[in-house]
């Protein structure tokens, strides 16, 4: 005799609305999911250090020497930026930024580039942009990019985008005294009026007098 065929047990269809609360969790449904969580807020101000990966590109006349510039494929010079974050809730976060100093197209990237150079030393010294006093200008001098290497200031933190269209952080601008949150940032009291380091005073040597002989001590031993 012929077994009978088993019938397979319809499934109950599920309604769309049921089905829709069923994959709602956090694991299911990724409509809210930030699309890159690894940014850091633009806007924020956090103390960053500055080095300058070496490109080993050098022009005497401009004054970029010691192989800190890179000259790009498209004729472009830029020093290759580092910064990392010091202290705070992103500390050890690197950020990448290049510092124009020169493009082909015109000297907007200059420009930039140098506006940026000039925040830096403000933030870092401790000099409002507004001061013209010979002290602040003495302080905006440098004497080659080795004085940006290692270099700390506050930094206002930013959003763009690389060259496959993805967001990345970038630094665009320094935070100087003059605004509200720099000390509390930076770490210490603002003491407005860059100081340049002062030579030690000379010592001058003093004539002490003669000890009086020790009896039965040899006089190498006096």
């Amino acid at each position: 005799p012929r077994r009978p065929v088993r019938q397979r047990p319809t499934p109950i269809p599920i309604p769309p609305t049921e089905r829709t609360r069923a994959m709602s969790g956090l694991w299911n449904d990724f409509n809210d999911a930030q699309s890159n969580t690894n940014l850091i807020p633009k806007g924020t101000l956090a103390k960053v250090r500055l080095t300058i990966r070496p490109g080993g590109f050098d022009d005497p006349s401009q004054g970029w020497t010691g192989g800190y510039a890179t000259r790009g494929s498209t004729g472009a010079v830029y020093l290759n930026g580092e910064f990392t974050v010091t202290e705070g809730q992103y500390a050890r976060r690197k950020i990448f930024t290049l510092i124009g100093l020169y493009s082909p197209k015109g000297p907007d990237w200059a420009n930039m580039g140098r506006s940026l150079v000039r925040g830096m030393l403000n933030s870092a010294r401790g000099i409002s942009d507004k001061d013209q006093s010979p002290q602040a200008q003495a302080a905006r001098r440098i004497g080659g990019f080795a004085d940006l290497d290692g270099i700390e200031f506050v930094a206002r933190i930013d959003v763009g985008t690389d060259a496959m269209g993805e967001e990345k952080n970038e630094i665009r601008a320094a935070v100087t005294p003059d605004h509200r949150d720099y000390a509390q940032v930076m770490g210490l009291a603002v003491q407005h009026g860059y100081q340049p380091p002062t030579q030690p005073a000379p010592q001058h040597s003093v004539q002490q007098p003669a000890a009086s002989p020790v009896p039965g001590r040899p006089a190498w031993a006096q």
